[in-house]
């Protein structure tokens, strides 16, 4: 999976830190998404991700196979 945190951030002119707060996040774990570091994901945290970037989970996330 490859997740567009950064670049959804970007697009909503957003910081991680502005992020933060209104999905009550810490930095560091919106860090370790943004980064593909993540080996799992809350559907609550998608969810409010989501929510507060305004945007559906396929832009988000996506599939990129392994090869």
């Amino acid at each position: 999976m490859q997740c567009h945190l950064g670049a959804l951030l970007d697009k909503r002119s957003m910081t991680l830190a502005e992020l933060s707060e209104l999905v009550n996040i810490s930095v560091v774990n919106l860090s370790v998404l943004k980064n593909n570091h993540a080996k799992a994901m809350r559907f609550s945290t998608l969810q409010a991700i989501c929510k507060a970037l305004d945007c559906e989970v396929g832009e988000l996330l996506s599939y990129v196979p392994r090869g």
